[in-house]
């Protein structure tokens, strides 16, 4: 007796059949390529990384698939010799793709996407034109101190090719408002900035066109679209803005963190690299004072549980280290150091009267001390009346013996204290890791230099000393 198969098992039965096809396939034919295997990548952030590898399967084809679509971005296939080429996943995630070493992007062809055949119609377009350009530039440079009138015709050439390209894109964002590279076009677009309105007396505000620009930097930018983080865009926008618009501040620069992560907001994908991005770039910056930045950003958006992905241990250690930093910010006053001279009286840095004090901490074994704080005293001794300054030099060593030798044979005649006893952990307190390091505090004990170079004293203390005068 035949089985009688009933109408739910049978939709069951396609639905699995269905699930077992891959959402996402690619199927690339490398011609010229030797190599048995392919990778595929993608941008993230300012960095491109691998994420599957294929190896060739019959002929010359390599196959990358999976169950799931990819995040929408672009994507590089890359050679073991480390050449590549882009291409967009974004709607279409299953189509095959031929192309013939050297010149993969010239050659490629695209089956099932039409994504894709249009980003390389731009990408070709592009290449001739900024090719041509190039042609012209240096045919520029070969003859713009000997023939003022051809240099001027190929500058007019050069500025043409570069309108070409704009036109070529308003034209795409026109014809193709859906696509991909019209959201990375809108993204990547400078903005437009309108002539400065007159005041009262007829005059332009000089300063408008800082403040609209600043104002409506990530006008074309949809932070609600985290795409955008797989393309070189994003990171290259972000790091512009902070380097070259954003007065350089770290009050400035608050502002203008809390202003962009809270666009970000709108995509959690995008909130989280935002704000990766901003810890980062100033928990490492080497501009003094930058790390007040770095404290801000850990206080707000870390120690208030914002930044939810971040794990318990990874939150101990870097809410521990801005708070470990937090007393040691420019403008702070520097904490009480307390601790005995050559003949044992104890000392407090609080209670010493000059204008600029010197909190130096060195060790007389140590290499680069040997030669960093001959320089510091030889700077001491030229300007001390001039600016009215006083050290309070800190030996980290134990040997009392040699660090008394080392005074009597350099004259150190500043306060020289040893800190094998002190009424704080100053490593910990005053975050030394290594020596020499170097603060300066003004009268009122407040920090104004951190972990300044020898090299750098005459230029800071002139100009420090010549803005509060």
């Amino acid at each position: 007796m035949k089985r009688l198969i009933s109408a739910f098992v049978m939709m069951v039965m396609i639905t699995s059949a269905f699930s077992q096809k891959n959402a996402f396939e690619i199927k690339v034919k490398l011609n010229n390529y030797k190599d048995s295997v392919v990778y595929l990548g993608n941008y993230y952030g300012s960095g491109q990384y691998i994420e599957d590898t294929a190896f060739r399967s019959k002929g010359n084809e390599f196959v990358f698939k999976g169950k799931e679509t990819k995040p929408g971005g672009i994507y590089l296939i890359i050679t073991q010799e480390k050449q590549y080429f882009e291409i967009l996943l974004d709607r279409e995630q299953q189509f095959s793709i031929e192309a013939t070493a050297p010149d993969f992007v010239g050659s490629a062809k695209f089956k099932n996407s039409k994504d894709n055949e249009l980003f390389y119609e731009f990408t070709r377009y592009n290449r001739d034109k900024y090719m041509q350009s190039e042609t012209l530039g240096k045919r520029y440079n070969e003859i713009k101190n000997t023939n003022k009138d051809s240099a001027s015709i190929l500058q007019k050439q050069i500025a043409t090719l570069g309108s070409d390209i704009g036109d070529y894109k308003i034209k795409f964002m026109k014809d193709h408002p859906d696509h991909l590279m019209t959201y990375v076009f809108k993204a990547s677009k400078d903005v437009d900035v309108p002539d400065a309105p007159l005041n009262s007396k007829g005059v332009k505000d000089s300063l408008f066109p800082y403040f609209y620009y600043k104002a409506h930097y990530f006008d074309n930018m949809n932070f609600a679209d985290d795409r955008i983080l797989r393309t070189p865009v994003y990171h290259g926008r972000l790091e512009n803005f902070f380097e070259k618009v954003v007065v350089q501040h770290p009050d400035s620069i608050n502002i203008e963190c809390d202003k962009v992560i809270e666009k970000a907001k709108a995509n959690k994908e995008l909130f989280k690299f935002t704000l990766w991005f901003l810890t980062n770039k100033y928990e490492k910056s080497q501009i003094m004072g930058f790390d007040a930045v770095f404290v801000h950003l850990v206080e707000k958006y870390y120690m208030t549980n914002e930044a939810y992905w971040v794990t318990p241990t990874v939150l101990e250690s870097i809410s521990k280290r801005a708070m470990q930093l937090k007393p040691l910010l420019i403008g702070k006053v520097a904490p009480e150091l307390i601790l005995p001279d050559t003949a044992g009286r104890y000392i407090s840095s609080h209670n010493v009267k000059a204008k600029y004090t010197f909190i130096l901490f060195w060790d007389t074994d140590c290499g680069h001390c040997k030669v960093e704080v001959p320089k510091i005293k030889k700077f001491y001794d030229e300007n001390k009346k001039k600016y009215g300054i006083e050290v309070y030099s800190i030996d980290t060593d134990a040997d009392l013996d040699r660090w008394k030798n080392y005074i009597r044979e350099n004259n150190h005649d500043w306060i020289n204290l040893t800190g094998t006893k002190a009424n704080i952990d100053y490593h910990l307190v005053y975050d030394i890791y290594s020596t020499p390091v170097l603060f300066i505090l003004d009268k009122d004990k407040k920090i104004i230099a951190r972990r300044i170079a020898a090299e750098q004293l005459e230029d800071f203390m002139r100009r420090y000393d010549a803005n509060n005068k």
